[in-house]
Formats: C-alpha cells, sequence, structure tokens
C-alpha cells in the first residue's frame, strides 16, 4: 500500500500539471471500488476547475472552485494510481476505472485512476475537512511542527502496546505506515518491541527527527515501488534502495553486521536489529 512519501508524491506530480485545468467530463467504467461511487460522481465534478491538489495522510485532495467548495478525496488502496496521460488516451487496460477529461491552456489531459484490486476509493465533499469522516479523527503531520517528541511522550503514558504499533496509529501521527515505522525505528535505535510507555521523552524526540528523516528522503528518492506504485507521470520510485532493514530479515545488519530479525506487529512484518534496537 503507498505510504506517505508515495501519496506526497503523486500530489506535487499531479499539483504540477492540473492545477487551474477544467473538468470537461468524467468517464467512469468502474463504480465498484473500496465504496461505490456515488450516483451523481460526474455531474458534480463535470464544469469544474482543480485549484489545489493536497494531501491529508494518505489521502490526495483535489479541491475543485465554485460554490460550495466542493473536493475529490482519494485514496489509492494496496494497488491504485493516479496518472496524467495526454488527450486522447483511449482506456487500454483492464482496471482502468474512472478518468477524468481535463482541459487547459496548453492542451487536454486525462487523469487515470488504475486499481486492479479496487481497495481504493474516490469520495465528493464540501465543507471543512474535519467533518469528512474518513479525515475527523486523523492525528498530526509527520512533516509538521506540530509533530514533536513531546507530544508523542505526553500521548503514550498509557499505551502498554509496542512502540511500532503507536507509530503506525493514525489518531496519534498520520502517514507513517509499516515500511517507514521499520527504517525509522531502527535509525532511532528503538527496539520495536519496547512499550510505548516505557520510552524516555529524549528517545521520543531522536525517533520524531528520524521518522521526519526517513519521510523526506523517500520523497526525494520519488517512493518506494515494491510492486505498484507509480507517480504521476508513471514513474517508479528508488527509495526501497536505501532500506536498512525493511524486507531484509536474514540478512547483515548495515551498521553491525549482525543478523536481522523478523517478527510481526498487529500482522505486519517487522524486521529489526537486536543489537543496534534497544
Amino acid at each position: 500500500m503507498p505510504e506517505l512519501p508515495e501519496v506526497e508524491v503523486v500530489r506535487r506530480g499531479l499539483a504540477a500539471t492540473l492545477v487551474g485545468r477544467r473538468v470537461d467530463a468524467v468517464v467512469v467504467r468502474e463504480r465498484r471500488l473500496r465504496w461505490p461511487l456515488a450516483a451523481d460522481f460526474a455531474t458534480r465534478l463535470e464544469g469544474l476547475r482543480i485549484k489545489a491538489v493536497e494531501r491529508r495522510s494518505k489521502y490526495l485532495l483535489l479541491r475543485m472552485d465554485g460554490e460550495g467548495g466542493l473536493t475529490l478525496l482519494v485514496h489509492l488502496g494496496m494497488t491504485g494510481s493516479l496518472v496524467v496521460h495526454p488527450s486522447p488516451a483511449p482506456a487500454q487496460r483492464k482496471h482502468d476505472h474512472v478518468d477524468l477529461l481535463l482541459d487547459g491552456e496548453d492542451g487536454s489531459r486525462v487523469l487515470r485512476y488504475h486499481d486492479p484490486r479496487r481497495f481504493g476509493s474516490m469520495h465528493l465533499f464540501s465543507g471543512e475537512d474535519h467533518r469528512q469522516p474518513l479525515l475527523s479523527a486523523l492525528g498530526p503531520e509527520p512533516l509538521t511542527d506540530v509533530l514533536t517528541g513531546d507530544w508523542l511522550f505526553e500521548r503514550t503514558r498509557r499505551r502498554t502496546g509496542s512502540v511500532k504499533q503507536a507509530l503506525m496509529d493514525n489518531a496519534l501521527v498520520v502517514g507513517i505506515g509499516n515500511i517507514y515505522a521499520n527504517e525509522a525505528l531502527f535509525r532511532a535505535g528503538i527496539h520495536p518491541d519496547r512499550a510505548a510507555n516505557r520510552i524516555s521523552r529524549v528517545r521520543y524526540g531522536r525517533l520524531v527527527k528520524e521518522v521526519r528523516a526517513v519521510l523526506t528522503e523517500a520523497i526525494a528518492a520519488g517512493g518506494s515501488t515494491l510492486r505498484d506504485f507509480v507517480d504521476a507521470r508513471g514513474h517508479v520510485g528508488y527509495f526501497q534502495l536505501d532500506y536498512f532493514v525493511y524486507g531484509r530479515a536474514g540478512e547483515a545488519c548495515r551498521r553491525c553486521g549482525g543478523v536481522l530479525k523478523l517478527t510481526r506487529h498487529g500482522g505486519r512484518a517487522t524486521v529489526y536489529c537486536s543489537h543496534c534496537q534497544r
């Protein structure tokens, strides 16, 4: 599943191409995504211009002009992609489910949603974000000043579960999926099994620093492509070449040379070094 860096890479690519374009038409080939598309999905979008492309956690938000402040909210699920094509671009793949046909000063474009497993979703809503159920309970963004070591320390005093599970709780902090939780905990020297309420304020400060570093580096590398992820131009990411631990169980630790171990938290694979992480 695309995590925060991958979604941010897509957002930046879309923003550079889509802002200012008018939605001339919407083609829906398959409504049955994770939640079925609304019956009026196409008619509500047609004729509006995209004024901004934003991100909240792992959600993309295409802000439209016009009265009512309509927003198109997109989650890519496990295998979804949003790619901009020159127009005309006839659908060629079985799972090209939704097209937005866009007009602009430099010619027309097609924004295509492709999703083989259909675990992604597309929603339209008006008004403030916190009134949208999918966004209402989200914690702070990890790349903003709201997230600090003090924030995590204060909000984990009653958490007896692992720090790895806490780090992946979107109500505590958003967007840190399995890959980047593995990498940040390794860099911070924190064992993923350690109880969240048994980590000091100082160590949480270091963890926040490493979370930001990992996410920033991943965005710069175009995200991670392990199977399906591509950016808004259809290009893959390369951060997987720089992993310290994720996907490397049984291999040598790049710091101490010891053998990396594998465990699971909430059914998700966790790779760690028992020497470097305490």
